[in-house]
């Protein structure tokens, strides 16, 4: 098992000479073996190890025998111990957590402090082989997702230092062996032998059935594991290119717009590694009732060839395509989902729900507009005027049409989404007479006689 072991961290260049490694100890034979492992190696190494140990007190005497056998053993081998003491029930329960969860939280917190405090290089836990095979057996069974079809990695970033993992080369088997051979007898935590908890009927009747087929799964599961996380690693730096190149993340708002042509350019396999970073991007904390028909929905809203579409997700988000935009926003939070009937200052500022400013003047001189730009003879129009949003039955013309035309035929021809017809800006005198559709058509014919216009801008703000 040495030799494997030393084989292995040196592959993964896993340690460095000098360096100070923490062990996570529970007592149970993986991580005394470990320990012991990295004692034996301590001089031909130069390391500086420390070992961490951290009483859930699940177990009541149990667990505090299992923490004083760690304390106990850790200074007959003369290494420095870090111990703690913590109600991990009462803390599930006030976080509503599972209390498989909590414990992994507190533990790792633990650790996390511990790196910090010591100014550590490393953390080393035992994770083996055979804990390897489970964790993607329990994935194959759980996720319909590539993604999430992950098993324990090797090495992870934690605090400033690295978590590894030394022992994924080798069986539970194997440590037990090493343990017995060198007259180590680690603490047995009699709730491993039961089969009432997930991992454990995996560890008991699933696993051993798959080593009958192949004696070495470990290995074969550690190598697929690798690639895995590879191939992964590569298909999110793609991903991410997608979204640089394909949608927009309103500035200060919690929105994405896909631009759909671009987006169907993309492979399906990076479609959907950008589908899930927008929702990371969206969501602070993912719904659990988030599902992979969730993101089949999003593929075929994007292959549609419809022109509009609207779909709902979890905790309010909504997906609205229009035409070649798919708009990805929380209706809760989207300050532009009401209707509104403002006065313009003239002159003055007048504040828009979604944040855009109209700035109106009075002037004697009369440049050229653009778009977001209007002058209004003074004497054509009925004062004060307003900006409103559109009614049932609106109309208006402009010049070089024959009557009139429905605003809802203009949003259409613009191609403007549906979720933003409702609160378009329109400007209108005080008879109603709509003056501009802001941003698509202008009804105000310019009289080369007058002296007076009202210049209205419009500043769409971030």
């Amino acid at each position: 098992m040495e030799k494997e072991v030393q084989s292995f961290i040196k592959k993964h260049r896993l340690l460095h000479k000098g360096a100070r490694v923490l062990v996570g100890v529970s007592g149970g034979p993986d991580s005394i073996g470990l320990l012991h492992l990295l004692v034996k190696w301590r001089k031909e190494w130069e390391l500086d190890i420390h070992a961490l140990s951290l009483n859930h007190q699940l177990r009541g005497k149990d667990a505090e025998d299992d923490f004083i056998y760690v304390k106990n053993i850790c200074a007959s081998w003369g290494i420095p111990f870090h111990g703690a003491s913590f109600d991990v029930q009462a803390f599930a329960d006030k976080e509503r957590l599972s209390t498989e969860v909590a414990a992994r939280k507190i533990r790792y917190q633990f650790f996390e402090e511990k790196m910090a405090d010591l100014e550590a290089d490393y953390l080393a836990l035992g994770h083996h082989g055979d804990d390897q095979v489970e964790t993607l057996i329990m994935k194959l069974v759980r996720t319909a997702s590539s993604q999430a079809f992950q098993g324990i990695p090797i090495t992870r970033p934690i605090g400033r230092g690295m978590l590894i993992r030394p022992l994924l080369a080798v069986t539970k088997e194997a440590i037990e062996s090493y343990c017995a051979e060198n007259e180590i007898k680690p603490r047995i935590d009699a709730t491993n032998l039961e089969s009432d908890f997930t991992r454990n009927y995996y560890r008991h009747h699933v696993v051993p059935l798959l080593k009958e087929r192949n004696t070495n799964i470990q290995v074969t599961a550690q190598h697929l594991s690798m690639t895995l996380a590879e191939d992964e690693e590569f298909l999110q730096k793609e991903a991410e290119k997608v979204l640089q190149r394909a949608v927009i993340f309103e500035k200060g708002k919690r929105q994405v717009t896909v631009e759909i042509n671009l987006f169907k350019k993309y492979s399906q396999s990076l479609q959907r590694r950008a589908f899930h970073l927008i929702l990371n991007y969206l969501y602070e904390i993912l719904p659990n009732q988030l599902s992979y028909e969730h993101e089949e929905q999003f593929l075929t809203l994007i292959k549609s060839r419809t022109g509009n579409a609207t779909l709902d997700f979890p905790h309010g988000l909504k997906l609205n395509r229009a035409y070649d935009r798919l708009t990805l926003y929380f209706e809760a939070n989207n300050p532009g989902q009401q209707s509104f009937n403002l006065t313009l200052t003239i002159p003055g500022k007048t504040y828009l729900p979604n944040g855009s400013v109209l700035t109106a003047t009075y002037t004697a001189t009369r440049d050229r507009a653009h778009p977001f730009s209007l002058y209004i003879p003074t004497k054509e129009v009925t004062l004060p005027l307003h900006v409103r949003t559109r009614k049932n039955g609106d109309r208006m013309s402009w010049k070089g049409l024959q009557g009139t035309k429905k605003l809802k035929d203009i949003f259409i021809d613009a191609k403007v989404p549906l979720h933003e017809r409702e609160t378009w800006p329109i400007v209108v005198d005080d008879d109603d007479h709509i003056l501009w559709l802001i941003g698509l058509k202008k009804g105000v014919r310019r009289e080369v006689n007058a002296k007076q216009f009202i210049y209205i801008q419009l500043d769409k703000g971030n």
